[in-house]
């Protein structure tokens, strides 16, 4: 894992001071940037392959992230659908590479044989492989080495549905094994899908109890496993940007969108009086939709959370 300049963390401290002293989340810290709405999966937990958006040009897609890079942004995850499937994903790659941003890159894995993964991976920080029943690829689990060669921190993002709670112990003993991470998620619920969310005390009692007997290896925070089912506990310190660069904000749950982040400063915008009511409604909201990204960056905003964040990568930072 790479350093940022030193002027990139005080920025990112410039603004989690105002965010302190406002007493809300206006300034976020994190951004899933979904450059493609295609998909090679058909997870029944998922709803994103359910709404095609077609591909934006490649240099919209760099305005955006120009846009993110100049914001108090530290941590870009590129997501899709499944980003492997954009032919011009390791010129974005490059791109990124070059802004002061660390970069987190979620895909399903299953295109990898078709890539040049070991190049692209010289541009990414963490690589995160969601490895699960809805994705229908637990082979991968097999090649966890030959990824974490690659040189990236290696995470399996693992979505739990009901019926395969008990199965979550031996995907992580996996992942200990060989010295990869593990972020584990129940199934939300999201619209247009079936209900798959497992027991959440049922789940909450299993996470903690394996991230007792494989320690610094399950990166799910024990403040999200704490509030997942506590109303009012997301916020605005992430944001996600959909496949045509528009805004999900106050959160994607809600299915709304407010600016094109592609032609509009993403920091004048999430200091306005429109995305206070936003900020606003979502504080209001009774739907606990559990959705992890909402739900966890309590992280990027309390030092006691992101202590908790941060121990399983200690040994990977020194």
């Amino acid at each position: 894992m790479r350093h940022q300049p030193m002027s990139k963390y005080l920025i990112t401290m410039r603004y989690a001071f105002s965010n302190f002293i406002a007493k809300e989340q206006i300034y976020p810290f994190y951004c899933s940037f979904k450059v493609v709405q295609r998909c090679d999966s058909r997870c029944d937990f998922c709803n994103v392959w359910k709404y095609p958006i077609p591909d934006m040009p490649t240099q919209a897609v760099l305005r955006i992230v120009d846009n993110i890079a100049n914001s108090s942004v530290l941590l870009l995850s590129i997501e899709g659908g499944e980003p492997l499937l954009r032919d011009d994903i390791g010129e974005i790659l490059r791109y990124i590479r070059t802004k002061p941003l660390f970069l987190l890159f979620t895909t399903s894995g299953k295109l990898f044989d078709k890539r040049p993964m070991k190049e692209y991976a010289k541009y990414i920080d963490f690589l995160h492989i969601s490895i699960d029943e809805g994705h229908q690829n637990l082979e991968l689990y097999d090649r966890l080495p030959e990824f974490v060669a690659w040189g990236p921190i290696v995470c399996a993002q693992i979505v739990v549905m009901r019926d395969h709670l008990r199965d979550l112990e031996e995907k992580i003993r996996r992942c200990h094994a060989v010295g990869a991470k593990a972020v584990v998620m129940p199934a939300c619920h999201l619209p247009d899908t079936h209900d798959f969310l497992p027991d959440l005390t049922e789940f909450r009692d299993e996470v903690f109890r394996l991230k007792k007997k494989y320690p610094r290896t399950i990166i799910t925070t024990d403040k999200y496993l704490r509030t997942l089912d506590v109303p009012h506990s997301c916020n605005t310190a992430s944001i996600i940007i959909d496949a045509d660069g528009f805004l999900h904000y106050p959160c994607r749950t809600l299915m709304e969108k407010s600016i094109d982040v592609s032609k509009e400063s993403l920091l004048d915008f999430v200091a306005s009086s429109k995305a206070r009511e936003c900020r606003n409604r979502m504080d209001q909201c009774d739907r606990q939709c559990h959705w992890y990204q909402y739900f966890a960056t309590d992280s990027f905003i309390s030092l006691k959370s992101g202590l908790s964040a941060l121990e399983p990568y200690i040994s990977d930072i020194i």
